[in-house]
């Protein structure tokens, strides 16, 4: 009835309640609003914050970190605030709407361009150019939360363009459930992943 989105609606929960420059204040507010207000299909604390993502950040402590589906904004604030001195975070966001929404989020949260770089439009088309127009030699850390039809096909893309660091972790969500089987088997079966499933809640 208001004419927003529900994203939209978030961000402006985020304006009234959040404290602007505070990540972790954001990703709470955020919270706030999924679990009492609406459902978005954010990280959230369960599997997010609090656990894989936060564990992988604080063990690798990644240089060069790239995200396919930024959505709204929550992973990529909840990235960017584990990332050690120096680091850059490549996000990537097909929905326009979805990036406008996602932009303002970061900023917020207190992330400048220079540490966040959100890039708008499809993967299949971004990933090719990552290096020549963005800057991106390779990546240490691949987060992968877009459509799950599309995470063998960009997996593909990242090897073929050689933008795979050493040792590089690509940590994909939802695997399992709405699932990503393509993706699972190749990753298990292919010969250069040493694979393990976290089981973990869906979010809120």
């Amino acid at each position: 009835l208001t004419g927003t989105s529900r994203e939209q609606r978030a961000f402006q929960y985020l304006l009234a309640h959040a404290i602007p420059g505070d990540p972790h204040h954001i990703l709470q507010t955020f919270d706030q609003w999924c679990y009492h207000c609406e459902h978005l299909s954010c990280l959230g604390p369960d599997k997010g914050e609090w656990r894989i993502v936060e564990r992988v950040l604080l063990d690798r402590a990644p240089l060069r970190v790239l995200e396919l589906g930024t959505y709204c904004g929550y992973g990529t604030v909840l990235l960017a605030q584990g990332l050690p001195p120096g680091a850059r975070l490549y996000t990537i966001e097909e929905d326009p709407r979805h990036a406008a929404v996602a932009e303002k989020v970061i900023r917020l949260a207190g992330f400048s361009e220079q540490t966040v770089e959100l890039i708008v439009g499809p993967s299949e088309e971004v990933i090719p150019r990552l290096r020549e127009k963005h800057g991106l030699m390779n990546a240490n850390l691949v987060f992968m939360d877009h459509r799950k039809h599309r995470y063998l096909r960009d997996l593909q893309l990242l090897e073929s363009h050689q933008l795979l660091a050493e040792g590089a972790i690509i940590l994909a969500d939802n695997i399992l459930f709405p699932g990503a089987p393509h993706f699972l088997q190749y990753a298990k079966t292919c010969g250069k992943y040493h694979c393990k499933v976290h089981r973990t809640s869906l979010e809120y």
